[in-house]
């Protein structure tokens, strides 16, 4: 409803009530977010009773001291998880206290989950946990600062981000005849945007007029960000508009429910790929985003401007695209090879000893200038 005004009412006071609105919807969501932050701690601790696993009144207080940096409900949900794992796996090799901690048994901890055959990136994770549960061990003198004197990591290779071609868009884009399934495909395509925060977008949160939506949240580091529609996400998201339920809260929603789960999103999408013939590509929902990511840098969008679409706190993590894109890169290695091939790498050598000797005599000379 929020929506129709905005679109037929373009005055003053439907943004101002539009505002409120959505206001008002970011208290109530907070509200109910808190409350799912405290069952899931409660959860968790009772099950580390109920299991009676070593250290449990440590891991209790560190529990709670999470909660209290104000962490979203999914990331306290994958700490209490670690803390049972790791818990368990001292009480596995006989630590019955966590005073009695050593270094091997990190140590040991790191051997055993590369031994389960996991991915690095996700052995490094855990890592991760690790190492801050046992800095708030350390912190409370539960244990001595010795174990973290040295460092403690693994090697996690880094990939490129995994663009889908432009001849495989296409492809893609060819097979989806669904009005909503092509809507959620184009707008991430186009706005760069995390699948689970597109599934937690309102009506309220879409504005038409200006072309724009508005993650109030990131899902990642909880920044909110604009993010811009093109003409075929726009036309995309306008067919959607005209045949969803108007009475739905969120802009995307499956059958016979107000809200879209990420399984369902996954198995959408998956089943486009399997009709258009890419299912062995590996492709996901996020190669939607590095597709975006990529294209952009590739249209000569800077970095500096790319960074605030996609979300990211560092330029380091957006400048990883950039490596697919360094058109200058490129073209040099063209340019060198043609010269390579043609047999006239003796003559472009030379010219290029003599500007160096150039340089160098220009730069004798330009202390006494």
């Amino acid at each position: 409803m929020v929506h129709t005004t905005i679109e037929t009412h373009p005055s003053a006071f439907s943004h101002e009530l539009h505002k409120c609105m959505v206001t008002k919807e970011r208290s109530v969501d907070a509200h109910h977010v808190d409350h799912r932050r405290v069952r899931i701690i409660n959860d968790g601790i009772k099950r580390l009773y109920k299991k009676n696993l070593p250290g449990k009144h440590h891991a209790e207080c560190y529990l709670r001291h999470k909660y209290r940096l104000n962490l979203q409900a999914s990331t306290l949900q994958g700490t209490i998880s670690f803390i049972q794992h790791f818990l368990t796996f001292l009480n596995h090799i006989g630590k019955n206290h966590l005073e009695q901690l050593t270094r091997r048994d990190l140590e040991a901890f790191i051997e055993h989950e590369q031994d389960r055959g996991l991915l690095a990136s996700t052995v490094s994770t855990k890592v991760k946990c690790m190492k801050a549960f046992v800095r708030f061990l350390i912190e409370q003198t539960v244990i001595h600062p010795e174990l973290l004197f040295r460092r403690l990591t693994i090697k996690v290779p880094e990939p490129l981000p995994r663009a889908i071609p432009l001849d495989d868009v296409r492809q893609l884009l060819s097979v989806i005849k669904e009005v909503r399934d092509r809507a959620m495909i184009l707008v991430l395509l186009r706005t760069g945007i995390r699948i689970g925060e597109l599934l937690k977008t309102k009506i309220s949160h879409v504005l038409i007029r200006e072309r724009k939506i508005v993650i109030f949240e990131g899902e990642k580091n909880r920044v909110g960000r604009v993010v811009y529609l093109s003409d075929d996400a726009l036309r995309a998201l306008k067919a959607w508009v005209r045949e969803r339920d108007a009475g739905k809260e969120y802009l995307f929603y499956a059958k016979g429910r107000d809200t879209m789960c990420y399984t369902t999103a996954h198995t959408m999408f998956h089943r486009y790929l399997l009709k258009a013939g890419l299912d062995h590509k590996g492709y996901s929902l996020h190669s939607l985003r590095h597709t975006f990511a990529t294209e952009l840098l590739n249209a000569g969008m800077r970095l500096e401007c790319l960074q605030p679409l996609l979300g990211h706190n560092s330029l380091e993590i957006t400048r990883r695209y950039a490596r697919l894109t360094d058109k200058t890169r490129e073209e040099e290695y063209f340019r060198a090879m043609t010269i390579i091939e043609r047999g006239q790498n003796d003559e472009h050598y030379q010219l290029d000893s003599e500007l160096q000797a150039i340089l160098e005599e220009a730069e004798l000379f330009t202390p006494h200038s």
